[in-house]
């Protein structure tokens, strides 16, 4: 979808505060659109769409303890030298021919 936004303008919010049960969600993320419609969807009384902007960005109010904020620590050498070697070695593609 053409929108005339750079992607810079197209950002993801999540506005939430210690108070209230509901957090609030804008956000012109494609895959996380899809992933929120299916969710209010299934659970309407957890999540509903509130608005969409007409140039890619949608709105949602969801339970806020439905949010998650994952932080992962980086891989060091040594685990993806190994997670490279397990690759190549179980490789189905490559085997099959």
């Amino acid at each position: 979808m053409k929108t005339g936004l750079t992607k810079k303008q197209k950002v993801t919010e999540v506005y939430y505060n210690a108070k209230d049960p509901i957090a609030e969600v804008y956000t012109h993320d494609t895959k996380l659109k899809r992933r929120l419609l299916a969710y209010a969807a299934k659970f309407p009384e957890r999540c509903q769409q509130t608005d969409d902007d007409e140039q890619g960005g949608l709105r949602f109010e969801i339970d806020k303890n439905r949010i998650s904020i994952c932080l992962t620590a980086p891989y060091s050498q040594e685990r993806r030298d190994a997670a490279s070697m397990l690759a190549k070695k179980t490789n189905t593609f490559k085997n099959a021919q």
